[in-house]
């Protein structure tokens, strides 16, 4: 079945249509493996390719590189025929050229791996960002934050005592005794940052003092300049590079992102 990819030194896949073919075989028996074959719980498919560099535009064509959806479909369609149940809001991630992770799952015939994300089985994502005082004054001009660090709180003060007595311990902290103006109007617990591991991205919330009546957080986006104010302590902003975080009247941090990857 699998003779057409069988390498020698020189030739690899020549056939689009039957590397798709396996391709989707190899993602079809792996669906129907997972929970028992009943998709519900699947979050989403990791597909890593590790063709060389004379293959990996064969494997682009296979996975309708130009065309990131029609793949997913042809996915799509092989669960809804095994009746895998994938839930509407199931993704697809297809990587080139990025290390395996330890928990995927190598095809012994093709240049592919798997990893099928569910509930209580996922990858492990990290990335760091970097925070760039622009506005105001905080203890440092500039920080480096990661994925790991947890929630990453803002505010004036680096020890805030809060709301029930309790203290707070602001990571990016803007120091109340400035003669800077802009640190006037940053509340003791401003705003916070979080990892979203699920989909590999830096998430911003307003915290009590961040919400009106209090002091206000916003967020101009690099991408369409638009500008973004955040009204509720639960719904958070995805952290694009770029974006310039504009707390109170007019301190503001500059979002960067350095190299996101799959740990």
């Amino acid at each position: 079945m699998f003779d057409l990819f069988k390498k020698n030194e020189n030739k690899g896949p020549q056939d689009v249509k039957s590397l798709r073919d396996a391709l989707l075989r190899f993602i079809k028996a792996e669906l129907q493996k997972a929970e028992g074959g009943e998709g519900s719980h699947i979050k989403g498919v990791n597909l890593f390719i590790t063709a060389n560099s004379n293959e990996k535009h064969i494997y682009e064509a296979a996975i309708y590189a130009a065309e990131p959806d029609k793949f997913k479909q042809e996915i799509q369609k092989i669960a809804d025929d095994y009746a895998l149940d994938l839930p509407a809001n199931w993704v697809l991630e297809v990587s080139f050229d990025e290390p395996i992770p330890a928990e995927a799952l190598k095809s012994k015939e093709l240049d592919a791996a798997l990893f099928i994300r569910t509930k209580e089985h996922t990858l492990l994502k990290t990335g760091s960002a970097y925070i760039a005082v622009l506005s105001g004054e905080a203890e440092q001009t500039g920080y480096q934050i990661t994925s790991d660090a947890g929630k990453i709180n803002i505010g004036r003060e680096r020890r805030a005592q809060v709301a029930g007595g309790f203290f707070r311990t602001n990571y990016i902290a803007f120091p109340g005794d400035s003669a800077n103006p802009s640190n006037k109007f940053i509340s003791r617990q401003h705003a916070h940052i979080e990892w979203n591991n699920d989909d590999g991205y830096f998430m911003l919330y307003a915290d009590e003092g961040g919400v009106p009546p209090g002091n206000k957080i916003k967020v101009k986006t690099l991408k369409g300049d638009n500008l973004i104010k955040l009204h509720s302590t639960e719904i958070g902003h995805c952290l694009a590079g770029g974006d310039q975080i504009i707390l109170g009247d007019s301190a503001v941090l500059e979002f960067s992102y350095h190299s996101v990857k799959e740990a």
